[in-house]
């Protein structure tokens, strides 16, 4: 692949659960130069112990609404936010607010819940159409459920809160003015339960935020705090649901894969761990960072000053690292993947989305031990212009 003539961003994915044609050759070249769905430029940083050395250097800022970065889409600006600094040393103290709300307590303590849902989806699932569908049947509502039990979004709003985060991360698939108006509404809408919070708090992460933001006023304003609330609602539903989806897909398309560890269920934590590694939520679209300066790179390329900059998740398949990287090994050990991020920008939702694709994957193998695609690996739909790559639609059966 050649580093200097820009290709288009993200990678068409391969007909079948499988990766990307240019994940096999792009660690060629430590910097690729790509082109984002804006028709904006980019760089790709591609080697992982590169991007690992990046995610906590202060001269990439996240802060690419006050600078002249390339957007992801000509029109949405997706995360950007002029009046949010996410650079050290803010982004640190309001961080460290919201991380004691994903306290690993209070992460262990939602597992029952989760089993519960999960049991309740399945019972539904068994009882329904076949083939069933598993994204509307299972992946996208447990995540639903669970961040909106966390968060404590009332259960008559769960369906507007699923059409306006669509809305909002829409990169192509939308026209303008519908993208402005979900952007719009899901800004009131948290605006409105976060006033209703206020006025009678409850046993949920937004009331402890409010607490924690009154207790400590210079740590979170009441803009951060809704800032921080759209970001978590948006993260524990949309990512988490498309790896669910998009891991079993992965995993149904290998029966020798599958049926192994269905025969060893012990290996489910590992299993999610490499599945992460290997079919990403997503692409590095969310990764946008701008140079402050001229930044060398290990092996002594430049990225330049005022480059825009993404720290590649496909780093996940760096042969450097990874032995055997395009092998699906669910027994690998020591699975450091990129997948959440690393060091300060490590995923602060990272735990609950490992318990949440655990108790996912555990309970459907054990539930359906027969649980196959109905349609062959190349059938499954993608969605087009959207954030994220999952599949729009994975039928199975059992």
């Amino acid at each position: 692949m050649d580093s200097s003539c820009p290709v288009s961003y993200p990678f068409p994915w391969a007909p079948a659960p499988d990766i990307p044609e240019h994940w096999r050759t792009m660690r060629e070249n430590p910097l690729l130069h790509v082109t984002l769905p804006s028709g904006d430029p980019a760089v790709l940083v591609t080697r992982y112990k590169d991007v690992r050395q990046l995610f906590a250097d202060e001269r990439l800022s996240r802060n690419t609404s006050r600078y002249p970065a390339s957007r992801i889409s000509a029109n949405n600006d997706l995360f950007g936010d002029p009046e949010i600094d996410n650079d050290p040393p803010r982004y640190l103290e309001e961080r460290s607010v919201v991380m004691r709300a994903f306290s690993a307590r209070r992460i262990e303590a939602l597992r029952p819940v989760v089993k519960q849902i999960t049991q309740e989806l399945m019972d539904a699932m068994e009882a329904g159409p076949k083939p069933a569908e598993l994204m509307e049947a299972y992946a996208y509502p447990l995540p639903i459920l669970v961040i909106c039990h966390m968060l404590g979004v009332p259960p008559e709003d769960r369906a507007k809160f699923r059409s306006l985060i669509d809305g909002y991360l829409s990169v192509t698939r939308l026209p303008d003015d519908e993208v402005e108006r979900c952007r719009v509404q899901y800004w009131d809408y948290l605006s409105e339960l976060i006033a209703a919070k206020r006025a009678e708090p409850g046993d949920d992460l937004i009331s402890e935020l409010i607490r924690v933001s009154q207790e400590e006023p210079g740590k979170l304003t009441p803009y951060q705090l809704q800032h921080w609330v759209k970001t978590l609602l948006i993260a524990g539903y949309v990512t988490t649901a498309s790896q669910i989806g998009t891991s079993m897909a992965v995993l149904l398309h290998r029966p020798e894969v599958a049926e192994d560890l269905k025969a060893n269920l012990e290996l489910v934590p590992s299993a999610v761990e490499e599945l992460l590694r290997f079919q990403i939520m997503g692409t590095s679209l969310g990764s946008l960072r701008y140079a402050l300066e001229d930044i060398e790179l290990l092996d002594g390329t430049v990225i330049p000053k005022g480059a825009t900059v993404m720290l590649s998740v496909e780093s996940n398949m760096d042969d450097d690292v990874f032995e055997e990287p395009l092998t699906l090994d669910i027994r690998r050990q020591d699975n450091h993947h990129m997948t959440f991020g690393a060091g300060i920008h490590f995923c602060a939702g990272a735990a609950l989305a490992r318990m949440e694709l655990q108790e996912a994957t555990d309970g459907l193998l054990r539930r359906f031990p027969n649980l196959r695609l109905a349609v062959a690996g190349e059938e499954l739909e993608r969605p087009v212009g959207g954030f994220l790559a999952g599949y729009a639609r994975i039928p199975v059966k059992w």
